[in-house]
C-alpha cells in the first residue's frame, strides 16, 4: 500500500517542559550554584585549554554570534585565570639624565612602585624645605662670613693701594655699581668738573690724561689680579654648600636606595639611575637656595621654574601600576584605539608651540597592552578594523611581543618599536618586553577572512573557540536555563521566577532554536525576556515586592515583543482581509497551490502565504520560471527549479521526448524570491496543470525536493505554519485548512497554543509527508501513482488506473501528439511552396 501524508496530534506540535521536572519552588533557591557554560562544552575546553597555555602564539580567538555570551563567558573564565596568575610587575618611565629623549624603561615587583614614586616625590619637597633651613643656620653662615671676610680683607688691601696710586697722580676713584669712575683733583685736591677739566692749561691736560691712562692700566692689573681671588672665594662658598647640601641630598635618596637595593631583576638599573638623580641635584645646587639680592622677585621665579623642571625630571612615572593587585590583570578594551591601546605620549594643551623634545616623562601614558602585562586583554576584531591603521600595527606586536609607546602625532615608532622617518624629535621611551594573552572575538566570516588575508596574524591565534548558536537540550541544560534565569534576577535586581515561567522561558529558547531536541545559545535574548517579563510582572503587582514572575508574565511580554515589530506582517494580513491579496482559503483550484514562505525583517521574521500557479500547453522550451526570467529570484530558489526539471523529466522519461511548454510564478510577488522551500508546491502546481485535478487551497505547502522525490526539510517552519493560520483564523476556520510540511520538520515544530488548540478541536491540521507522491494525492484525493517504484510496477501490468501521474502522461502524450500534427503540417505546407528559379 502506498504511503499517504500522516496527520500531527497537538502533542506533536511543541516541546512542553513539566514545571515539576526543574526541582525548584522560586529561582530565588538557585542564585548560589555556579553559572555554567550552557551548551558551550566544547567552546569551554578551549577557552580552558587557551588561557592556560603560557606559550606565544597561543592567544584566542572566539567565533559565535552576537548575544551567545561569547564575551561574558570568556572575560568569566579569564579572571578565573587570572587569580591563579601571580600579580605581574610595575612598569615605571624614567627621566634618562644623559639621553633625555629616551627615557629609560623599569620594571618592579608589583607595588614598589608607589614605593619609588613616593620616595622621589618626599625627596623633592624634603630638599625644598631642609636645603633653605640648612644654608641659613648659623654654622653655616659663619663659615659663608668668613670666606666672604678673607676675600673682602684682600680686596680692600688691592683697593687702598689702587686709590694711592690714583691719588699719587691727582685723581680720585669712585666705585658706583660695580665700576670705577676716574675723577681729576684740582690743587686744592677738589674734584675737577668736566669743564673745569676743559679749561686747564694744555700741559695740564696732558698730564691727566696720561694719569689716567696709567690708572686705567693698574685698575686692569687689579681686576685681574681680583679674578682668581673671586673664583676661590665662590669655589669655597660651593664647597662649604657642597659640604652641607650633599649629606641632605643622600638622605633624602635613602628610601629610593633601598628600594634599589632590593632583589628585583632591575635593581642595578635603577641604582644606576639614582646616581644620575644625586649628581644633576648637586650639579644645581644653586637653584635649591633662595635668591636674595637685586630684582628678587624676577629672579626667584626663575630659579622656581628651573627648580621644578629639574625636580621633575627626578620623579618616576608610575605608568602601569599592579599594587593591590591579588592576581593578573584581566582588561576588557571596547574602545580600542592607537591611543588607548598602545599608549600615548601628551604634549598638554599648548602641543603645537612647545618644543617636543621638552616634553616631560610624566607625559607617558601606558595603553591597555602594557597594563595587561602579564594576563589577558579582551578585543573585537571589527573594532581593531575599523580604526585606520590599527591592525598593522597590533600585527607587529603580535610578531615581535616588544612595544613601545610613540608620539601619535608624529606615528614615532610602531607596535615593534622604532621610529618612522619624519618624526618630530620627541620622546622615544624605551621599549618593553609585553608578554599579554589576547582574547579576540569575531564572527565566523570574519575569522576564515584573517586567515585568507593575513595567515601571519592568524598563525598567532592558534585556539579557536568556536561558540555554537544551538545546543542539544538536556535536563541538565534545562537546570542551568534556570540557573542562569536566577544569576539575571539577582544581577539586575529583578523579582524571581515560578517554575512555569522559567519552563516557558525554555520552551522559548527551544522555539528560538527552532527545534524540539535543541536550545538556542542566544542568552541575550532570553535575558532581555527575563527582564520584559519581570516588568509585566511588576506591572501585574506593583505592591507586592516578593511577587513571582509567572508564566502569564512570561507570555505578556512576548506578545508585547510581537506587538513591538510586527506592524509589516499586520498590513500584509489586512491585505488577504481586504481582498487585496489573492489567496483562496477553501475549496479547489486546478494549476494553484498556496504556498507558505517567510519574511526576515532582520529583527523580526513571520510567515505569509504566496500563491504559485502553473500553465502548461504544448510545445518544445521546457519549463519556464517567469520569476527567473525577470531577474526576481535568487540562485538557491533557481537551483530548486532546476531539481524539479530535473526531476520531473526522470519522472516521465518514457513518455521522451517531452513535448512541453510549462511556466511557474509567485503571485503578487515584487520583491524577489529565494530559497528552494517552494519547489514542491511548484511540482504540484506544475502536475495539476498537466492532469487537470484541482489542488486543495485550504492546505498550503513547503518542502524542498531532491532529484528523487523526496522531501527536504526548511527554514522558518513555525513562522510560516503561523502565518497560514493567522490567515484561515482571521477568515474562519472551517475544518479543512491545514498545511503540508516535510516529515523531517517534525523535530521543529513549536508551535503558538492557539495552533494547539485549533489541532486538538479538530479545526486545523497539520500533514506531513516524506515524498512528493504523499503530497499530491493529499492535495488531490487521487491516487499519485508516482511512488518509488510505481512506474515500474505499473509498466510490467500494464495497468491503466487513473492516477494523477498516468492522466499527466496522457496529456504529455497528447501534447507530443500535437507538436507532431504541427511539425507535419509544417512540413506539408513547406513542400508545396513554390520555388524561384
Amino acid at each position: 500500500m502506498p504511503a499517504s501524508a500522516r496527520a500531527l496530534s497537538a502533542h506533536q506540535l511543541r516541546l512542553t517542559v513539566d514545571p515539576a521536572t526543574l526541582g525548584f519552588a522560586s529561582t530565588a533557591e538557585l542564585t548560589g550554584l555556579p553559572l555554567p557554560w550552557i551548551g558551550q562544552e566544547r567552546a569551554e575546553a578551549a577557552a580552558r585549554f587557551g588561557l592556560a597555555m603560557q606559550q606565544p602564539d597561543y592567544h584566542l580567538f572566539v567565533l559565535g554570534d552576537v548575544g551567545s555570551g561569547r564575551a561574558s563567558l570568556l572575560h568569566q573564565a579569564m579572571l578565573a585565570e587570572a587569580a591563579r596568575r601571580p600579580v605581574p610587575p610595575d612598569l615605571c618611565y624614567l627621566h634618562d639624565f644623559d639621553a633625555p629623549e629616551r627615557p629609560r624603561a623599569l620594571r618592579l615587583p608589583a607595588g614598589q612602585g608607589r614605593l619609588l614614586r613616593q620616595a622621589l616625590a618626599d625627596m623633592g619637597t624634603r630638599l625644598e624645605a631642609e636645603v633653605p633651613q640648612h644654608l641659613a643656620g648659623p654654622a653655616f653662615l659663619a663659615d659663608a662670613a668668613r670666606i666672604e671676610q678673607r676675600w673682602q680683607v684682600q680686596e680692600r688691601e688691592a683697593l687702598a693701594a689702587l686709590d694711592a696710586f690714583a691719588l699719587a697722580r691727582q685723581l680720585r676713584l669712585v666705585r658706583d655699581n660695580g665700576q670705577m669712575l676716574v675723577t681729576p683733583l684740582g690743587p686744592r685736591g677738589q674734584p675737577l668738573s668736566d669743564a673745569e677739566a676743559r679749561v686747564q692749561p694744555p700741559e695740564r691736560r696732558a698730564a691727566i690724561e696720561r694719569d689716567e691712562d696709567a690708572l686705567r692700566s693698574e685698575i686692569e692689573r687689579f681686576a685681574q689680579a681680583m679674578r682668581p681671588l673671586e673664583r676661590e672665594r665662590d669655589a669655597a662658598l660651593d664647597t662649604l654648600r657642597s659640604t652641607v647640601i650633599t649629606p641632605l641630598v643622600q638622605q633624602a635618596l635613602q628610601a629610593a636606595r633601598g628600594i634599589a637595593g632590593q632583589q628585583a631583576p632591575h635593581a642595578g638599573r635603577l641604582a644606576q639611575w639614582l646616581d644620575q638623580v644625586e649628581r644633576a641635584l648637586l650639579g644645581s645646587i644653586d637653584l635649591l637656595e633662595p635668591y636674595y639680592g637685586d630684582n628678587e622677585a624676577d629672579a626667584e621665579a626663575d630659579r622656581r621654574d628651573d627648580l621644578d623642571a629639574l625636580l621633575a625630571k627626578c620623579r618616576v612615572n608610575l605608568a602601569v601600576d599592579n599594587g593591590g593587585r591579588t592576581g593578573a590583570p584581566v582588561i576588557v578594551e571596547d574602545n580600542p584605539q592607537l591611543r588607548s591601546l598602545m599608549g600615548s605620549i601628551d604634549h598638554g594643551a599648548n602641543a603645537d608651540d612647545a618644543d617636543p623634545g621638552q616634553a616631560d616623562v610624566s607625559a607617558i601614558h601606558a595603553g591597555s597592552l602594557l597594563r595587561a602585562h602579564g594576563g589577558f586583554i579582551l578585543l573585537h576584531l571589527h573594532d581593531l578594523a575599523a580604526e585606520e591603521g590599527l591592525w598593522p600595527r597590533v600585527r607587529r606586536f603580535l610578531r615581535s611581543r616588544r612595544l613601545q609607546i610613540s608620539d601619535e602625532a608624529g606615528a614615532a615608532g610602531s607596535a615593534g618599536g622604532g621610529a618612522s622617518a619624519g618624526t618630530p624629535a620627541g620622546l622615544q621611551p624605551e621599549p618593553v618586553d609585553v608578554d599579554v594573552k589576547i582574547v579576540l572575538i569575531g564572527s565566523v566570516d570574519e575569522f576564515y577572512a584573517l586567515q585568507d588575508s593575513d595567515p601571519e596574524a592568524a598563525r598567532r591565534f592558534r585556539v579557536k573557540v568556536d561558540f555554537a548558536d544551538r545546543f542539544i537540550a538536556t535536563s541538565a541544560s534545562h537546570r542551568a536555563t534556570a540557573i542562569f534565569v536566577a544569576h539575571c534576577c539577582v544581577q539586575r535586581g529583578l523579582p524571581h521566577f515560578g517554575p512555569e515561567a522559567v519552563a516557558l522561558l525554555i520552551e522559548q529558547s527551544h522555539r528560538e532554536a527552532d527545534d524540539q531536541g535543541r536550545q538556542s545559545a542566544r542568552f541575550a535574548q532570553a535575558e532581555a525576556l527575563v527582564i520584559e517579563s519581570a516588568a509585566m510582572c511588576r506591572m501585574r503587582s506593583p505592591a507586592d515586592a516578593t511577587a513571582l514572575v509567572k508564566a502569564a508574565d512570561v507570555q505578556a511580554a512576548l506578545a508585547a515583543q510581537r506587538l513591538r515589530h510586527n506592524q509589516t506582517e499586520e498590513e500584509l494580513h489586512q491585505t488577504l482581509a481586504e481582498g487585496e491579496c489573492l489567496i483562496s482559503l477553501q475549496g479547489t483550484a486546478v494549476g494553484q497551490v498556496n504556498a507558505l514562505s517567510q519574511i526576515d525583517l532582520g529583527d523580526y521574521r513571520f510567515g505569509f502565504p504566496v500563491r504559485i500557479t502553473a500553465r502548461s500547453f504544448a510545445g518544445q522550451e521546457g519549463l519556464l520560471n517567469i520569476d527567473r526570467e525577470v531577474h526576481m529570484s535568487g540562485p538557491i530558489h533557481d537551483k530548486g527549479v532546476l531539481i524539479l526539471h530535473g526531476y520531473l523529466t526522470a519522472l516521465f522519461s518514457h513518455v521522451a521526448p517531452l513535448a512541453l511548454n510549462a511556466s511557474i510564478v509567485f503571485e503578487q510577488e515584487y520583491s524577489g524570491v529565494e530559497g528552494d522551500s517552494a519547489s514542491c508546491a511548484e511540482l504540484y502546481a506544475l502536475l495539476s496543470s498537466l492532469s487537470g485535478l484541482p489542488l486543495r487551497q485550504g492546505i498550503a505547502v513547503t518542502g524542498a525536493l531532491n532529484q528523487h522525490g523526496e522531501v527536504l526539510p526548511v527554514g522558518g517552519i513555525n513562522e510560516k505554519i503561523e502565518g497560514w493560520f493567522q490567515a484561515c483564523a482571521a477568515a474562519g476556520l472551517d475544518g479543512t485548512q491545514g498545511v503540508l510540511i516535510p516529515a523531517r520538520n517534525q523535530r521543529h515544530l513549536m508551535l503558538s497554543r492557539p495552533i494547539l488548540n485549533a489541532v486538538e478541536r479538530g479545526l486545523f491540521h497539520v500533514h506531513t509527508v516524506q515524498h512528493v507522491s504523499e503530497g499530491i494525492a493529499l492535495l488531490t484525493g487521487e491516487a499519485s501513482g508516482m511512488a518509488p517504484g510505481a512506474l515500474l510496477a505499473a509498466d510490467a501490468a500494464d495497468d491503466v488506473t487513473q492516477t494523477v501521474l498516468s492522466r499527466a502522461e496522457q496529456t504529455l502524450r497528447a501534447y507530443r501528439r500535437a507538436c507532431q500534427s504541427a511539425g507535419h503540417t509544417r512540413a506539408g505546407r513547406a513542400g508545396r511552396r513554390p520555388r524561384r528559379d
